[in-house]
């Protein structure tokens, strides 16, 4: 039940002679104006779902121009919900990415950096909040099912850290024995259940199925009460795998089976929450953790017409696919060209949730009103791209600044699943209207001092705050990650 709600006294109108008639339409607008609020309490929280990709690039389904194969399921939340054009997520690699959507918080802040490995000695540390602890405080039950790579040491893992439930790999699923170029260096694959390691080695072509169907028994088993799904799938990150029933069955080859069963899934989800009639109820946000690996070719994805992909500050790297739906709270069909990133989910649920935000500071800031669609509604003034502990880009409005950094750029793509090979190229200190160029190819800083001047002056706030290693400062506002002993 919506505040508002909670809070009309229907009993002192009474007293004060009000009709029925009048109280039941006082109810009804009470509610309504509650409801455009967007907030709640415990007497009918939002059930909230993600479903993270891994790889995932800006054109890789169809409500984004995907072709070769179909995505019904994923275009039906962009048709029934709002999907957003200029989307970002914080670093585009995996574990500082997925640190950043669970915190709130710049990966740079809390010390979770780049890709972490098998046996890390170092995770996400107990001193941050999570949303699956912001929410769990809140009532709610909550389950991960799919890729953690936050640690994968006890202390580390997502029981740990406010998830009820877990089901999946404890990071890539190509940091195994039977990766191409390094297998050697890798332990034999874990698939965990809760604390304990369940399988060795598992079958990967099952793995899509096998988190959904965990997906689909949570939603029902928790259906009289609020919770938090989160699926964060392994793929498309190579190695791609797809079950009997989808290989072979799109015109772009296995990348295209791996996307048709992902849709699969979230059309499973979909119907679960259809059938325990909790549609209304329920908040869905898809979005992907980076974009493509274009060093393995034709099994990766793509973000064109954004330059560049995985590993690298151009958009195909940072701007990913997302998509939000909510029946009757979230407009249908709307398309949301502001900026924003997956900093501002854990203050945006938060608020939907009644829950306080974390004590320590956070990046994040409550999105509700570009979600909900309102008049003027804004992203952040400026979003701060990082490659580790480089501050390598910014984005504010339209406009998008480079400061001076090297990057991969694949030369050859590789084939057949196996990688290619990085060359190094440099960008200068650049401006990039992202408007009229979304390539980010010319540079028009010559014509805008005046945007470079503002864009400057906003970084040199983050590096006091954040730090910068290409400027060698370090930032006031960090903190540590968990470190073993």
């Amino acid at each position: 039940m919506v505040r508002a709600c909670s809070t009309f006294n229907p009993r002192r109108l009474r007293a004060l002679g009000c009709p029925a008639i009048l109280l039941c339409l006082l109810l009804a607008r009470a509610c309504i104006t509650a409801a455009a609020t967007g907030s709640v309490t415990a007497a009918r929280l939002p059930n909230i779902v993600i479903i993270y990709c891994d790889d995932l690039g800006y054109r890789d389904v169809g409500c984004y121009g995907a072709t070769g194969y179909f995505t019904p399921n994923i275009d039906r939340l962009a048709r029934e919900g709002t999907r957003f054009t200029d989307f970002y997520v914080a670093q585009a690699v995996c574990s500082a990415s997925r640190a950043a959507l669970l915190t709130g918080c710049y990966p740079i802040r809390i010390g979770i950096l780049g890709a972490l490995g098998p046996r890390s000695k170092t995770g996400i540390s107990s001193n941050e909040i999570t949303l699956a602890e912001l929410l769990r405080a809140r009532g709610y039950a909550t389950a991960i099912y799919g890729k953690w790579h936050l640690g994968d040491a006890p202390e580390f893992l997502p029981t740990r850290h406010g998830f009820d439930d877990y089901f999946g790999l404890p990071y890539s699923n190509d940091m195994w024995p039977m990766h191409p170029t390094a297998g050697t260096n890798y332990p034999p694959l874990p698939l965990f259940a809760g604390e304990k390691v369940v399988e060795v080695m598992p079958n990967q072509a099952q793995l899509t199925r096998r988190y959904t169907e965990h997906a689909v028994e949570f939603i029902h088993a928790h259906r009289e009460k609020p919770f938090f799904l989160y699926v964060p799938h392994n793929m498309p990150h190579v190695p791609l795998f797809a079950s009997e029933r989808f290989k072979g069955r799109t015109a772009r080859g296995l990348f295209g089976d791996v996307l048709t069963e992902i849709d699969w899934s979230v059309g499973e989800i979909l119907a679960a929450l259809q059938r325990d009639g909790l549609e209304e109820q329920t908040l869905v946000m898809f979005a992907s953790d980076n974009g493509p690996w274009l060093l393995y070719g034709e099994h990766s994805g793509s973000a064109r017409p954004l330059r560049e992909g995985k590993a690298t500050s151009f958009d195909g790297g940072v701007r990913v696919p997302f998509i939000a739906r909510w029946p009757g709270r979230i407009p249908r069909g709307r398309v949301c060209h502001e900026p924003a990133m997956t900093i501002d989910i854990l203050p945006t649920v938060a608020r939907l949730a009644g829950a306080p935000l974390p004590s320590h500071p956070i990046d994040g800031r409550d999105i509700w009103p570009l979600l909900a669609g309102e008049r003027g509604a804004r992203g952040q003034d400026a979003y701060f791209i990082y490659w580790e502990r480089a501050l390598q880009a910014v984005r504010s409005g339209p406009w998008k600044i480079h400061f001076n950094h090297a990057y991969v750029h694949p030369e050859p793509p590789g084939r057949g699943g196996r990688p290619g090979r990085y060359v190094t190229n440099n960008v200068g200190t650049s401006l990039f209207n992202l408007a009229a160029d979304p390539r980010e190819l010319h540079d028009v800083a010559s014509r805008h001092p005046d945007v470079v001047a503002r864009l400057k002056a906003l970084a040199d706030r983050a590096r006091l705050e954040l730090g910068d290693s290409a400027t060698k400062q370090t930032g006031k506002g960090v903190r540590a990650p968990g470190r073993l002993p």
